[in-house]
């Protein structure tokens, strides 16, 4: 919970303390297994149920003892060497170093979270999909630079919103996850030792075949060390991104077209005030603008650290990615909870729009092309509006048909 992030409970477990440290504990039962069952190390130690050993505390425990090391999991190597019984105690985290486990980790945490958003996101499309073909005849005013412009139709404003968020559909869905394990310098030195010392022919093979099987365990994708090449956490940054950028332009347009003297949009229940009790607030709105305000400083900084990652260890850059993409990643959850809650609920009021529409001198724009040709104006100002909504809604077949 954050008392200065109203909603932050709508991102649940994803990203916390625990979470983050059950996924570390995961990577290093899945690597354990995977050298086991390879041969590397005793076949016994397949399967080590490493995750019963360390429990919610234990993360403040190792939250506390983390300066010493720069990171959490030097403290959590020995916590488990501790607790693990004999011959798993002695062979656990072999062929690792502290990135491995910190970025893997941090990639299966952020799958948790793209398989959310993915979720809210195809729920949304949904939704407005709906929107966009129930009032794609539904008259209003388009609005450029804050001034009534031409006319148009709410369904076609639903488009657009459509548009954005099928953007931030498609990059999520091709975003990789990848499994980091190359050892302390990113060369897999001491995985190829390892698989060395068993007499095997081709050491190096043995080496990448044990990263694909630990990849396979947790459900990652399986690459060469990125080790220093920070794009899989840019990436994901981007992709969260894209998310708030969506959810922030439908939530702008709605802080607009809800103010009362426009009338055209309203939201759902809440919004109450302090000191004025009739007053309802757009705030569904408010704090979606404010997790789009606040993403792309987030994004930034990851990829500030990604351009200053030196040598075959940041020093600093590294350390500056992990907070800031899980800040970025439950903002991002929270945000797209609430962007659901308004597109579901959100109400329209086709009578203010017609009112405003019927108020306003809009066909400057079809008067002046029809002056050219020495005629009035048409009425077919709406004519590409169904070809336009028709499009968008194939895009929303194909893409979700894509990913079913």
């Amino acid at each position: 919970m954050n008392l200065l992030w109203p909603g932050d409970q709508r991102a649940g477990a994803l990203m916390t303390d625990a979470a983050l440290l059950a996924a570390m504990v995961a990577v290093e039962s899945a690597w354990l297994t995977a050298l086991a069952e390879a041969g590397v190390v005793p076949p016994v130690c397949a399967g080590a149920d490493l995750a019963c050993l360390v429990g919610p505390r234990d993360a403040e425990f190792l939250a506390a003892g983390a300066e010493d090391g720069g990171n959490p999991v030097l403290g959590l190597v020995g916590l488990l060497r501790e607790r693990a019984p004999a011959p798993a105690a002695a062979w656990l985290h072999r062929g690792l170093t502290s990135q491995d486990v910190v970025d893997t980790a941090l990639m299966l945490a952020t799958r948790s979270v793209v398989d959310l958003l993915v979720a809210q996101l195809s729920q949304q499309i949904s939704v407005l999909a709906t929107l966009t073909a129930t009032h794609r005849g539904t008259p209003m005013v388009a609005r450029t630079l804050t001034q009534p412009a031409v006319p148009t139709t709410f369904g076609a404003k639903a488009a657009g919103w459509l548009r954005g968020l099928l953007d931030a559909y498609r990059q999520l869905t091709a975003l990789a996850t990848p499994i980091q394990i190359g050892g302390a310098a990113g060369t897999r030195a001491a995985i190829t030792e390892l698989a060395a010392l068993t007499g095997v022919r081709d050491p190096g093979e043995v080496s990448a075949r044990l990263v694909r099987a630990a990849a396979t365990s947790l459900g990652l994708d399986a690459r060469p060390p990125w080790h220093t090449t920070r794009t899989p956490v840019t990436a994901a940054a981007d992709a969260l991104l894209g998310c708030t950028d969506a959810w922030g332009r439908i939530a702008a347009d709605v802080v607009v077209l809800a103010r009362p003297e426009i009338g055209e949009l309203s939201e759902p229940g809440g919004g109450g005030s302090s000191t004025m009790p009739d007053k309802h607030n757009p705030v569904l709105s408010i704090l979606i603008r404010r997790a789009a305000i606040a993403a792309p400083p987030l994004a930034a900084t990851l990829h500030t650290a990604a351009a200053l990652a030196n040598d075959e260890r940041p020093d600093g850059a590294w350390h500056a990615e992990w907070d800031t993409l899980r800040t970025l990643a439950r903002r991002t959850v929270v945000a797209g909870s609430q962007c659901g809650e308004l597109l579901a609920g959100l109400q329209i009021h086709p009578e203010a729009m017609a009112r405003n529409l019927a108020a306003t001198d809009v066909l400057g724009e079809q008067r002046a092309i029809a002056s050219l040709v020495g005629k009035p104006p048409s009425s077919t100002y709406f004519g590409a509006i169904d070809l336009l909504i028709d499009e968008t809604l194939e895009h929303v077949r194909l893409i979700l048909k894509e990913n079913s």
